[in-house]
């Protein structure tokens, strides 16, 4: 089991860390309500991406691949949420006082990861890279839905503390439309990049 938990960590680790929907809707929050405020959706990612990954991995890969429709409206509704994402960032004003704002629940969170198509094919090209390298197959699944949760914990906690950085840097009126702006369109790019996928 640790051959396979390095293999798997040194697969992940570019994947974690590049940007995707995750890591640019956490250094967004952490850039506009700062880390603390953003920890609901962060667990409520995690625990999302732990309980998805764990029915992947012990079946769920059968049904999407037999559902090809489902998988195609999954990969909808992850763009258009993400697009919702990205039209609150641009209509947003100053980091701080700024009316309506709110930080993203636990279930935003959630949601985030359970649209994100990019996650899935992650989780499934995972498990067929790495479930056919042990004969106990529950306990692999169990190790891979683990590691995999953890090392996405890690990356986006970078991302979110980055963000939280970059936000203080822009914490006037003006530099914060810029700073939102920035991340809506970056947004806006993720979503077309899930409708392309």
């Amino acid at each position: 089991m640790t051959e396979l938990t390095v293999a798997l960590v040194l697969f992940l680790f570019p994947l974690a860390y590049s940007p995707g929907p995750g890591n640019l809707f956490f250094a967004a929050n952490g850039a506009r309500f700062g880390v603390r405020a953003t920890l609901p959706a962060f667990l409520g990612y995690h625990l999302a991406t732990w309980l998805v990954t764990l029915a992947i991995g012990l079946g769920l890969i059968g049904t999407l691949a037999t559902a090809p429709d489902l998988a195609r409206a999954l990969q909808w509704a992850g763009a258009v949420y993400v697009g919702w994402l990205a039209l609150r960032f641009l209509r947003a004003g100053a980091l701080e006082g700024a009316g309506d704002a709110r930080p993203a629940s636990l279930w935003d969170g959630a949601l985030l990861l359970v649209l994100n198509p990019k996650a899935y094919v992650i989780i499934v090209l995972m498990f067929t890279q790495f479930a056919p390298l042990t004969a106990d197959v529950p306990g692999a699944t169990l190790l891979i839905t683990s590691v995999f949760t953890l090392n996405n914990f890690v990356a986006f906690m970078v991302w979110t503390l980055a963000g939280d950085v970059l936000g203080r840097w822009f914490r006037k009126d003006t530099s914060a439309r810029i700073l939102n702006f920035g991340f809506g369109l970056l947004l806006i790019g993720v979503a077309l990049w899930l409708l392309a996928a």
